[in-house]
Formats: structure tokens, C-alpha cells, sequence
């Protein structure tokens, strides 16, 4: 099946995303065009703007970290099993991850702005998904939250903000004990049995 024109620019311009050490500044539409062999036109019948292609990039990546999680849920029965693919799909998608990834690369780049745009996604890709997560295991009982939507944006936000290298430079076992820490003020704040979120600091196999 031929590639849509709307990937063909998205491709495009994650390519470039990876390659530069400041693609918020110093990419451009003609840029986006002339790496996916295209008419500047053909990039502005579709996006408004550079901005608005580097948007719609990092809302893809975040969005395929969540067609992965629905794709592995078919056959969880728990919320604790939902929880754990969640957020592993989303720390494979910001931190394991070696392929080709743009959230990676970005999150190495000193982009205040790019940064700021990568939580936002993950907030509104990834709490509503959470929201409903919480709101099914405070009727079963396996955690509790008097607010489950605000829980999810609190969680999700403290993990993309751990994640993000610009912010907390380390190496790999520092960042594992930082997502221990992470998992006891979950066990804590959703009033979980202790281990529950210890799938988040084990390093998969």
C-alpha cells in the first residue's frame, strides 16, 4: 500500500528531528520537504505550520506506545496487569527503547520548548488511558484515589519529567533508582499493596 502524504511529511520530519541538535529552531518547512522529495505546498495543504508537523510528530510516537499497550491487553483480567503494560509501554517508548526513536532524541536535546511539548502530549495522549485504569481499581478494590483523572495527569507527568534526560542526566542504573523511589510514592499515593509498581525498576530480561 502506497505511504499517505501526511506520513511521507511525519517521516520526514522525524528524520530530521533525530539528526539535528536543535530541530525546534533550526529546521524548517523547506527542510521537511526537500528530505521527503516533496512540494513545499503539498506540506502546507496539511500543517499550518512547523510547529504544528513537530506536534503532530510527537503525538504519533506517544500514540504508537498506546496502540502497543491495547495490542498486549487483550488478555488482562486485573488492573494491576493494565498498569504494568502501561507503563511499560511508555518506558520502552522514553527510555529502553534503543531503534529509532524521536522521543529519545529529543529528550537529550537542551530544547526547553521541545521538552515542554513532549509532556504535554504524554499527558493528554496517555492520562485519559490511566484515568480509566484507576476508576476500573478503585471499584475492585486494588487502589485507591478519591480523584483518579487528576491522579493519572500527576502520574503521568512525574514520569515523563523523571524520564527526560535534559532534566536529570544519568546513567542507567541512577535512572532505575529513580523509578523505585517513583514506584513507592505510587504504592503510597494510590494506597496499593507494596511491590505493586516494582516492574518499574526491574530491568527486563
Amino acid at each position: 500500500m502506497k505511504e499517505k502524504k501526511i506520513d511521507i511529511i511525519l517521516n520526514s520530519a522525524e528524520e530530521l528531528m533525530c539528526s539535528m541538535e536543535e530541530p525546534n529552531r533550526d529546521m524548517t518547512v523547506d527542510m521537511i520537504a526537500k528530505n521527503a522529495g516533496i512540494g513545499k505546498g503539498s506540506i502546507y495543504y496539511y500543517f499550518e505550520s512547523k510547529d504544528e508537523i513537530i506536534d503532530a510528530v510527537i503525538e504519533r510516537s506517544y500514540s504508537s506506545a498506546i496502540k502497543e499497550y491495547f495490542a498486549s491487553t487483550e488478555s488482562c483480567k486485573t488492573t494491576y496487569e493494565k498498569l504494568r503494560r502501561l507503563f511499560v509501554s511508555i518506558i520502552k517508548k522514553e527510555f529502553i527503547d534503543n531503534s529509532h526513536n524521536v522521543i529519545i532524541s529529543l529528550h537529550v536535546q537542551d530544547d526547553i520548548v521541545l521538552h515542554y511539548k513532549m509532556m504535554m502530549t504524554a499527558i493528554k495522549t496517555v492520562s485519559p488511558i490511566l484515568t480509566q485504569i484507576l476508576e476500573d481499581g478503585v471499584k475492585d478494590g486494588s487502589v485507591n484515589t478519591e480523584a483518579p483523572q487528576e491522579s493519572a495527569e500527576m502520574i503521568v507527568a512525574m514520569l515523563t519529567f523523571l524520564l527526560n534526560r535534559s532534566f536529570f542526566p544519568s546513567d542507567d542504573a541512577s535512572m532505575y533508582r529513580k523509578l523505585k523511589m517513583y514506584a513507592n510514592v505510587l504504592e503510597t499515593c494510590l494506597e496499593t499493596q507494596k511491590g505493586t509498581f516494582a516492574f518499574l525498576f526491574t530491568r527486563p530480561e
